[in-house]
């Protein structure tokens, strides 16, 4: 299931996106009398049998009785999923086409940094680009939605503390990130996080080592990957993660970037007022994002 956050005649709600609507859950779920939390968040944190709960009703559903709980995706504004995560947590050069575009050793262990919630912004949302930044960067990541507090998880254990997978956009100020020679100031800027559209369940996929992961800049295909090139997995990163911390529900991992990144292309390609950037992660969905100079933005 892919459930989504969005607003609707200045609404906000969380539903399930289907192909071309979204079906209000929580209306659903009144209408068929059964209790849900009244936001994504606090849905996240107590799923336990949810999902497939509201699978089998969906299914059950008559067409016109979904339809009348339903919204065109089309015309509807789409949020971020989770907008006050506990904590994002994000992994550097954990994808070996990365590392070796930057000619650098592959780590042993996660390389980690923080991102504070504030960066969060959702599909076609602007990304500022601050008038002293000169070298703005993307990175296209897979991100894991946690689902159940973990701390010290066996990595045979780990799927049941993984709630879902949404993708996130680890907007970088590189002239600051190098500059700093450590990630968080030029990685935690406002609008640096885009996520989303929405988070597509752990119970839809089969297999994560393989999926498809490329971005575009300007219609241009920058980065062409695929989460084979991980070092380490997601049940990994979520087992090695669980030893230095406690992971709590709604805690956002993003999994690190593929090769592709502006920076290290030759000559470098660096984000400009007006530019737009598509992830697309196969079997996640699309994030969309423009760039706007901090001085253009109304």
């Amino acid at each position: 299931m892919k459930l989504v956050r969005y607003c609707s005649e200045n609404r906000e709600d969380y539903g399930a996106f289907l192909v071309d609507k979204i079906v209000s859950l929580s209306i659903l779920a009144k209408s068929m009398d059964i209790k849900l939390p009244s936001d994504i968040e606090n849905f996240i944190a107590s799923e336990s049998q949810q999902i497939k709960k509201l699978k089998e009703t969906i299914q059950k559903t008559e067409k016109t009785d979904v339809r009348k709980v339903s919204h065109l995706a089309t015309s509807t504004k789409i949020l971020t999923p989770i907008r006050y995560p506990g904590k994002i947590v994000c992994l550097g050069l954990n994808y070996r086409d990365h590392a070796a575009e930057q000619n650098a050793s592959i780590p042993n262990e996660p390389v980690i940094f923080m991102k504070p919630h504030t960066a969060i912004i959702g599909p076609n949302d602007s990304i500022v680009k601050p008038s002293f930044v000169q070298q703005l960067d993307y990175e296209a990541e897979l991100a894991i939605v946690i689902g159940k507090r973990a701390k010290n998880v066996p990595l045979s254990e780990v799927h049941a503390h993984i709630f879902g997978y949404t993708i996130m956009n680890d907007v970088s100020a590189r002239d600051i990130q190098f500059k700093d020679k450590q990630w968080t100031r030029g990685k935690s800027f406002d609008t640096f996080a885009p996520i989303g559209p929405y988070i597509t369940t752990a119970d839809e996929f089969e297999d994560i080592s393989n999926l498809l992961i490329r971005t575009w800049v300007n219609g241009e295909l920058r980065q062409n990957s695929s989460t084979k090139n991980m070092v380490f997995d997601p049940p990994e990163i979520v087992h090695r993660l669980s030893r230095v911390m406690t992971l709590e529900p709604c805690d956002i991992i993003a999994t690190g970037t593929p090769a592709g990144v502006g920076f290290a292309m030759k000559p470098q390609k660096f984000l400009k007022d007006g530019d737009s950037i598509r992830i697309e992660i196969e079997g996640i969905g699309i994030l969309e994002n423009r760039v706007a100079e901090e001085n253009a933005v109304t």
